[in-house]
């Protein structure tokens, strides 16, 4: 059974300067003959009436062949005024020639089938609609252009050489195959092997730029923590007072630090009390403290931080109008602590590679796992069929990514991501 032709806005909703509606699907060009005298060749502009042959819009038409559309379907786009009650009446008239409404993601989801993208694409492309900054962007650019599908076809075409010498050493033992095709095989292996050792090192990385890095503001009560989150905010997000203990939640302010998403994060006061409310207060800043990618550690005079800081943490003296540290309130030492947090999330953003969730990671683990036990077999003389076998198993494992298999339940909850009309 074809699919139906669907129709979408393409452009946000509301009052624009122009507005566009895609239409996709086997019948796409039929109801746009609907709805104009005729449909051009590749681009024109057109008259579009509604039933009774009155004018809707005058629009540009863009024409897109089958194999030819971001959906690989036929597909027409029509730019029109970006009237909310031109839209409505051209939603109306392409219902009554036959267009089904589109849902989320149901462009999308066509250009997965057909072929036009594959689903690391697909993901890079949620990714890129979502972006943010400008390290965001870069990094869903890069794999909605292929980059990790490139990369996984690569792997795969090296696995499948070093099965299929694998294999001939079964099915042809008395023909003319290599003496020996292990040298050859190790090297395939631990060629891909380390390779996917890369980029799972790097998968942190690359999903701390996706979703943004957390950075805890962390100390004791009163020492300025709240004044330094409103200084870096630029506003009042946090309230302030000379009574310690002011801040009882952990409070959450997002920016934009040399392109990367931050979140700041203001904690309570850490001190021993006996306020049960404080108390838990104290509790969950610690371990929002300890989950955070890097802390910020303010600090009295002579005093030490709640807990041991971590590589690329900072430790600054609180209050700077009265100790000469940084001080949210005058903004002394501001713009250098700030400085120092970007150089260090910037050198550790430089290691991402192109696994962006956290499923790529998870195939490439599953993946290491069978190339090792494959390399295992093979230095130890292992059975042919055994070592066949944990290759077609990892090839399995990174063929998940792309989506060639193993993903149809993944679908539904990626395309619920995107809005309609993408």
């Amino acid at each position: 059974m074809a699919e139906p032709t669907i129709y979408a806005l393409a452009s946000a909703p509301g009052r624009a300067g122009v507005s566009v509606m895609r239409i996709s699907g086997p019948d796409a060009f039929i109801i746009a003959g609907g709805l104009m005298s005729s449909v051009p060749q590749a681009r024109g502009v057109r008259r579009i009436l509604d039933a009774d042959g009155d004018l809707i819009d005058s629009a540009l038409i863009l024409r897109f062949e089958e194999g030819h559309s971001f959906t690989g379907e036929a597909t027409i786009e029509i730019h029109c005024h970006g009237s909310i009650a031109i839209v409505t009446a051209l939603s109306t008239r392409l219902e009554e020639l036959g267009a089904t409404p589109a849902g989320p993601g149901d462009f999308t989801r066509r250009a997965l089938e057909n072929g036009t993208l594959d689903l690391t694409q697909v993901e890079g492309l949620a990714d890129l609609i979502d972006a943010e900054t400008e390290a965001q962007r870069k990094q869903a650019v890069r794999v909605f252009n292929g980059a990790l599908g490139r990369q996984a076809d690569l792997w795969r075409s090296d696995l499948i050489r070093a099965g299929a010498l694998i294999e001939a050493t079964i099915d042809f033992v008395d023909e003319d195959v290599p003496v020996d095709v292990n040298p050859e095989v190790i090297t395939l292996l631990t060629g891909v092997l380390r390779t996917l050792q890369q980029q799972i090192d790097g998968a942190r990385a690359a999903e701390m730029v996706r979703t943004g890095f957390e950075v805890a503001i962390v100390g004791p009560p009163n020492i300025g923590k709240s004044t330094l989150l409103n200084r870096l905010a630029g506003r009042d997000a946090a309230i302030t007072s000379e009574i310690a203990g002011t801040t009882r939640d952990v409070i959450e302010v997002r920016m934009n630090l040399g392109g990367l998403a931050v979140t700041l994060l203001d904690t309570a006061g850490v001190r021993e009390t006996d306020d049960v409310v404080e108390q838990l207060g104290v509790t969950r800043a610690i371990s929002r403290a300890r989950d955070a990618d890097l802390r910020v550690f303010l600090t009295e005079e002579g005093g030490d931080p709640p807990f041991s800081p971590e590589p690329g943490d900072l430790v600054l003296l609180g209050k700077a109008d009265k100790t000469g540290g940084i001080s949210g309130l005058t903004g002394a030492g501001v713009a250098e602590a700030l400085d120092a947090i970007t150089v260090e999330l910037s050198r550790r953003s430089a290691t991402a590679g192109l696994a962006i969730r956290e499923r790529h990671r998870a195939a490439m683990i599953l993946a290491v796992q069978f190339l090792t036990a494959a390399i295992d077999r093979v230095k130890g003389d292992g059975e042919a069929d055994l070592i066949a076998e944990d290759i077609r198993l990892a090839v399995r494992a990174l063929d998940s990514i792309v989506g060639r298999v193993d993903v149809e339940d993944l679908l539904g909850e990626i395309f619920s991501s995107f809005c309609i009309g993408k």
